[in-house]
């Protein structure tokens, strides 16, 4: 698997970047793992959006789902242009169904709901769930194929049940959102200690942090995590690429 990050920012996007996207690709199947504001503008540069297979979000908030729109236009002027293309997948839950009706649009793409309970098989991924804490209905993912492990938190505050979601995977793309001194669980988000305490406990190989804040100094929260967290740690950034 490779995976490369398109967006990191939580909320909103910094000037020229994009909140959350993130591009899984194995045996040629490309899967964009949400699709925030600015991702679609981002994700040219690696690919164009003609060549993505399927879409995956873990929840309806702007910041993860706003350039679906602009996904669908896109491959809409492609067929206009006479680029035939098939239906795009595009797999979210189904608690919300206002949202989740906007993941039809014409022809051009599909909405499927996944299973929480269950696994998704998306090309070569398998993929199985877990509800997060956040004030909308969230789910983290963990995704294997090749016989490698990607597990993605979504947006979460910190719940036990992560530890054995997480465990022994090759990369722990966790969200960060808060400094060690601030508790996020009111917002639904985690701060950096218990990033690095999730990725410590559950033994991952290596914790990629990402939904990163707009303030601060980003490298006190690889300083923080570290204190928890003895493998290596990353900051995500854009056009990052790691190799599974």
């Amino acid at each position: 698997m490779k995976l490369t990050i398109i967006g990191y920012w939580g909320g909103y996007p910094k000037k020229n970047e994009a909140s959350s996207g993130y591009l899984l690709e194995h045996d040629g199947f490309q899967l964009l793992i949400d699709c925030g504001s600015g991702v679609l503008s981002k994700l040219q540069n690696i690919i164009q959006p003609q060549e993505l297979d399927a879409v995956i979000l873990s929840h309806y908030h702007p910041d993860h789902t706003a350039d679906i729109g602009v996904l669908q236009h896109a491959r809409l002027i492609q067929g206009f242009l006479g680029n035939e293309l098939p239906t795009l997948p595009i797999y979210g839950h189904s608690f919300n169904e206002h949202e989740f009706s906007k993941l039809t649009y014409k022809t051009i793409t599909k909405g499927h709901a996944y299973d929480p309970e269950g696994t998704l098989t998306a090309g070569p991924f398998k993929l199985s769930f877990l509800k997060t804490n956040h004030p909308v209905p969230c789910y983290a993912m963990r995704i294997e194929a090749g016989g490698k492990t990607l597990v993605y938190t979504g947006d979460s505050s910190f719940k036990e049940e992560f530890i054995d979601f997480s465990r022994n995977a090759d990369v722990l793309l966790c969200e960060c959102n808060f400094y060690g001194n601030q508790n996020g669980r009111s917002a639904g988000h985690m701060n950096s200690v218990e990033a690095g305490q999730l990725a410590q406990k559950a033994e991952v190989k290596q914790l990629i942090l990402t939904h990163l804040p707009h303030y601060g100094s980003l490298g006190e929260l690889i300083t923080e995590a570290s204190v928890q967290y003895s493998g290596i740690i990353k900051l995500a950034e854009e056009f990052q690429s790691i190799s599974l």
